[in-house]
C-alpha cells in the first residue's frame, strides 16, 4: 500500500539554506538579538514551542528558528495563516521551512447583507434578531462567527448555534464587553462589564436601528492537527503563536485553544512521547525600527499534568484545555513584558531609567528583566496615592526632556565644563564628518532600496490595519515587509550597477583606470563583492554617525547660558525623581516580591562613594541578583562603557544570561548576596550542607553542641584544679569527644 503524502514536509536542507539566507538580513535588521534561558530547551523528544507577543509577523518565526536551531540544534516546523502560504514569495520560504498551514475563519469574514440586534439583551442575550437580513441563506453557517465592526481596533465575534429564519439565530454564546452591546442596542448606560441599566428598560434604545455585521464560515482543522499529531509522535518540534495573529498591543491577546488541544490530544494519543511545552517571550524594543533590538527568552519547560489527559480522554476537554491555556499564559507572562498600554509602557521604560545609575549600562536581558519586575509592580500599586504623585511627576519630566529634544541620559552632561564641552563638540563633529563621507557613498547606491522599503512599508501597514480587529497602527508587518521588499530589490539592484560597470568597461575601460589585462568576469566578480560590501560600510558608518548626531544637542544647549540653567534645573529634577523613585520601590517591593531584599538587579547609585546625590536616602535594594559585589559583573561605573572582556559578547560568562547552568564548582565559590558591607568580598559556604534549610539547621545544632560542650569542659577545668587532676580528665574527655578541641585546650 503506498504512503499516504505528507501534508506539510520539512526538508532539512532546503530549510538550513532558508535559515541562513534570512539569518543575514536578521543580523543586518537588528542591532542585537540576545537569547536567554536556551539551556531550557529540551535536547530530543517532541516539544511545542509557544511564542508571544506576536509583534514581528513573520520576523518572529525567523528569529526563533535561528535561536532554536543554533542554542539547541533543532529545527520547529511553526504554524503560518492558509492566507499567508497563498503568496507566493512568502508561500515558498514557509514551505520551504516545513511550515504547517491554518485556516484562519477571521481571515475570510465577508460583509453580510442586512443590519442586527439583540431584542432581548437582559433575559436572552443569545438571540439575535436582523432587519433585511439572509440569514437562511449561505451568508450564514452552523458554526460560523458573526462579526461586530471594530471599535478602538478591537471587534466582537460570536459562534452561531441555530438558525430559526431569515432574520432570527441563536448564538451559541452571548457576545462579550460594553462596546458589544452598545452596538447591538443602541444604548449607551452599559457597564464596563457589559451589563446593561435595568432602569432604562430591557430592550434596545427608542429608534435604533441596527449594526452593521460581517460573517465568517466554519473552519475545519482536522488535517492541521493530523499533521501536527505525526510531528509530535516522530519526536519533532512544532512552534505556535498562541494569540492567533500578529498584532502591535503592548498586551497579550486572547489565546487560542489550539495549542491546548495540539498537546492534549497528542498526549492522549501517545502517553509516553515525553512531549514538553516551551513559552518563548519575544522582546522587542522598538520591534518594526530597524537596527532595533531583542531578547528571547525561553522559561521552564511545562510537563502537561497526566489529570488533564485522562480529563481530555473521558470527554470533559473544555476543562482541561481551559486549564493547560492558564498554565501556558502564566509561563508566558513571566517571559515577557506586558502592560495595560502604549502610556504605562512609556512610564516603566522612564521609571527603569530613573532607577538605574545614569552612569551605567545594563545588558538587554537584565533591561527586560528589571521592566517586567517594574510593571509587576506598578499593575499592583497603580491606585496608592504615591504612585499616581510618582507617575505624574515622571510624566511632566518626560514633557521637560521632549521640550529641549533630549534624552534621559543626556541631562549628566551638564556635568561638563565649558571647555570640555567645546572640545567634545568639535571633536564628534570632526568624527561625524569621516562618518559621513564613508557613509554618502552606500547611501546613494542603495537608496532606491530605503525608499521603496519605506514606501511598501508603510502601504502594507495600512492595508493589514484596515483588514485587522485587534492592531493600534498595523506597525507589527513593517518589519517583515522591510526585509521582503530588500531581500526581493537588494540583487537587482546590485545586478543592474554591476552590468552598467560591466558596460563601462566594454565601452572605455572605466576612462581607462581598468588594465587591459583584466577579463569582463574579474569586473563582473568585483561587481558582486564590492557592491554589497559598499552598502554594508554605510550602514555601519551610518548608524554610528546617527548616534554622534543624537549627542550633538545637548552639547550645543551648554553653551548657551540661558539653556544650560535649565539643563542644571533638570539634572536636580532628575536627581530628586530618582531619589523618590527609589524609596517607593523600597517601600512597596518587598510586599510584591518576597526576595526583595535578598538580591538585587543593580549596585545602589546613593551608596557611599557609588551615588550622585549629597544626602543619604535608603539603601538601593532589587529583587534580582547584585553584580557590584561581583567580579565578573557587566555592570561598572567606568562612564558607562564595559570593560572589553565584560561586553555583550561575553554575555555567556555570566550565571544570569548564559546559555546553560553554571557549573557546581562555580556557583559554590562566588557571592549570592552582595549586601551592603560586604566590601566587594564574595561570600563563600564553609559547607556543602549550607545549600539547603535542613543543612543550615544541622550546621547551628552542630555549633551550639559544641559551645556547650567547651563550656562544660571549662567549668569542670575550673572544679577540678583544686586537686590537681582536672587537667588529666580534661585531656581525656576532650580526646573521647572531639580531638580537635582537646587540642586546642592542651
Amino acid at each position: 500500500m503506498a504512503k499516504a503524502k505528507e501534508f506539510a514536509p520539512m526538508i532539512n536542507w532546503l530549510y538550513d539554506i532558508m535559515l541562513w539566507l534570512f539569518s543575514v538580513l536578521v543580523d543586518l535588521f537588528f542591532r542585537e538579538v540576545h537569547p536567554r534561558g536556551a539551556w531550557k530547551i529540551p535536547r530530543r523528544g517532541p516539544v511545542i514551542f509557544v511564542a508571544a507577543p506576536h509583534a514581528n509577523q513573520f520576523v518572529d518565526p525567523l528569529i526563533l528558528m535561528r535561536a532554536i536551531r543554533l542554542e539547541a540544534h533543532r529545527r520547529v516546523s511553526f504554524l503560518i495563516a492558509e492566507k499567508s502560504m497563498r503568496r507566493k514569495f512568502i508561500g515558498f520560504f514557509a514551505r520551504s521551512a516545513g511550515a504547517v498551514p491554518v485556516s484562519r475563519a477571521m481571515d475570510m469574514t465577508k460583509q453580510a447583507t442586512g443590519k442586527i440586534y439583540l431584542p432581548d439583551p437582559v433575559n436572552d442575550p443569545t438571540l439575535i434578531r436582523g432587519i433585511a437580513t439572509k440569514f437562511d441563506s449561505q451568508e450564514i453557517q452552523i458554526g460560523g462567527l458573526l462579526v461586530l465592526p471594530s471599535v478602538a481596533g478591537s471587534s466582537a465575534s460570536a459562534e452561531v448555534l441555530e438558525v430559526h429564519s431569515s432574520e432570527e439565530i441563536r448564538l451559541k454564546k452571548p457576545f462579550m464587553g460594553a462596546a458589544a452591546m452598545r452596538q447591538l442596542t443602541g444604548r449607551y448606560d452599559v457597564g464596563e462589564d457589559g451589563h446593561i441599566n435595568e432602569d432604562g428598560g430591557l430592550g434596545i434604545a427608542e429608534g435604533f436601528g441596527g449594526t452593521s455585521f460581517k460573517t465568517a464560515p466554519k473552519v475545519d482543522q482536522t488535517q492541521v492537527y493530523d499533521a501536527v499529531f505525526d510531528r509530535l509522535n516522530g519526536g519533532g518540534c512544532v512552534g505556535i503563536f498562541p494569540e492567533g495573529g500578529s498584532h502591535d498591543r503592548t498586551e497579550l491577546l486572547p489565546l487560542k485553544a489550539g495549542v491546548a488541544i495540539m498537546a492534549l490530544g497528542a498526549l492522549a494519543a501517545n502517553p509516553n512521547c515525553g512531549l514538553k511545552i516551551v513559552p518563548c517571550g519575544m522582546n522587542y524594543f522598538h520591534a518594526h525600527k530597524f537596527r532595533s533590538r531583542a531578547v528571547i527568552e525561553f522559561g521552564n519547560p511545562i510537563e502537561v499534568p497526566n489529570e488533564l489527559v485522562e480529563l481530555y480522554k473521558k470527554g470533559e476537554r473544555r476543562e482541561a484545555v481551559r486549564s493547560l491555556l492558564e498554565t501556558i499564559y502564566q509561563s508566558l507572562v513571566s517571559v515577557t513584558v506586558i502592560s495595560p498600554d502604549y502610556d504605562t509602557l512609556m512610564l516603566i521604560q522612564a521609571v527603569r531609567r530613573l532607577y538605574k545609575p545614569a552612569h551605567k549600562k545594563l545588558p538587554l536581558p537584565m533591561v527586560v528583566e528589571l521592566n517586567r519586575r517594574l510593571v509587576k509592580g506598578y499593575t499592583q500599586y497603580k491606585d496608592d496615592p504615591r504612585i499616581a504623585g510618582l507617575k505624574k511627576s515622571v510624566a511632566d519630566y518626560n514633557k521637560q526632556l521632549q521640550h529641549l529634544g533630549l534624552r534621559d541620559h543626556q541631562v549628566e552632561y551638564v556635568k561638563f565644563s565649558i571647555p570640555k564641552v567645546i572640545l567634545t563638540l568639535f571633536y564628534r563633529l570632526g568624527k561625524l564628518a569621516v562618518m559621513v563621507i564613508g557613509t554618502l557613498p552606500g547611501l546613494v547606491l542603495f537608496a532606491p532600496v530605503f525608499i521603496a522599503t519605506k514606501t511598501i512599508s508603510i502601504k502594507k501597514s495600512r492595508e493589514a490595519l484596515a483588514a485587522s480587529t485587534v492592531k493600534i497602527q498595523g506597525r507589527d508587518v513593517m518589519a517583515t515587509w522591510k526585509l521582503l521588499v530588500a531581500l526581493a530589490l537588494a540583487p537587482i539592484l546590485y545586478a543592474f550597477y554591476t552590468a552598467i560597470l560591466t558596460w563601462w568597461m566594454y565601452h572605455n575601460r572605466v576612462q581607462g583606470l581598468i588594465p587591459e589585462w583584466v577579463p569582463p568576469s574579474g569586473v563582473v566578480a568585483f561587481g558582486v563583492v564590492f557592491f554589497p560590501s559598499i552598502t554594508f560600510a554605510a550602514l555601519r558608518f551610518g548608524e554610528t554617525g546617527m548616534d554622534i548626531i543624537k549627542s550633538l544637542r545637548p552639547l550645543t544647549l551648554l553653551l548657551n547660558p540661558t539653556s544650560a540653567n535649565t539643563l542644571v534645573k533638570l539634572r536636580k529634577t532628575r536627581q530628586d525623581l530618582s531619589y523618590k523613585v527609589t524609596e517607593v520601590i523600597n517601600t512597596l517591593g518587598p510586599d510584591v516580591f518576597p526576595d526583595f531584599d535578598s538580591a538585587r538587579i543593580i549596585a545602589d547609585p546613593f551608596r557611599d562613594g557609588a551615588g550622585y546625590l549629597s544626602f543619604s536616602p535608603p539603601r538601593r535594594r532589587d529583587s534580582e541578583l547584585s553584580y557590584e559585589d561581583d567580579p565578573t559583573s557587566p555592570v561598572t561605573s567606568n562612564g558607562g562603557q564595559l570593560p572589553r572582556n565584560e561586553s555583550f559578547g561575553n554575555l555567556g560568562s555570566i550565571g544570569l544570561f548564559a546559555t546553560r547552568p553554571p557549573s557546581r564548582s562555580r556557583s559554590r565559590s562566588s557571592s549570592a548576596g552582595g549586601l551592603a558591607g560586604s566590601g566587594g568580598f564574595p561570600i563563600k559556604g564553609f559547607s556543602t550542607m549550607m545549600n539547603s534549610k535542613e543543612g543550615f539547621d544541622e550546621v547551628s545544632k552542630r555549633i551550639q553542641g559544641a559551645m556547650a560542650e567547651r563550656g562544660k569542659e571549662r567549668s569542670r577545668r575550673r572544679s577540678g584544679a583544686a586537686d590537681g587532676e582536672g587537667m588529666w580528665d580534661n585531656s581525656e574527655e576532650s580526646e573521647s569527644t572531639t580531638p580537635h578541641e582537646g587540642k586546642k585546650d592542651m
